[in-house]
């Protein structure tokens, strides 16, 4: 096989592993905490380096985008909420975009993006 082969189905497997040695089964885990088979433990010690070098890569870029989403959730609460503060009559996030300024509209549009990349977000509510 030539080493810039990568094969999915391991690729797919060490993202879901937790390295951890399992004294129970000698085997690692899948990150929901169920042990791997022997099968699965022996197609993870087969990974080539450059289907290691690609769950690394990968691994980081996951973990890049999880910082930049909670940062953007973090952002769009602090901007939302700002705006709550100044008309407590809202109930709804919909009920402040209106008194946005301009930029303050495109900043939480771009956030939404990254917050929300599906459309769902969820933000603190208090009564």
């Amino acid at each position: 096989m030539p080493e810039t082969e990568l094969r999915i189905e391991i690729i797919a497997l060490l993202l879901d592993a937790d390295f951890k040695l399992r004294p129970d089964t000698n085997t690692w885990s899948h990150s929901d905490g169920r042990p791997f088979t022997q099968a699965e433990q022996t197609t993870a010690f087969q990974a080539t380096r450059a289907e290691l070098e690609a769950v690394a890569a990968l691994t980081a870029r996951n973990a890049a985008a999880a910082l930049e989403q909670d940062n953007a959730v973090e952002a769009l609460t602090e901007l939302v909420l700002s705006y709550f503060a100044r008309h407590p009559e809202a109930r709804m996030v919909m009920d402040v975009l209106p008194h946005m300024t301009e930029e303050d509209r495109a900043e939480y549009e771009r956030l939404c993006a990254i917050a929300a990349p599906d459309g769902g977000i969820y933000l603190p509510y208090e009564d």
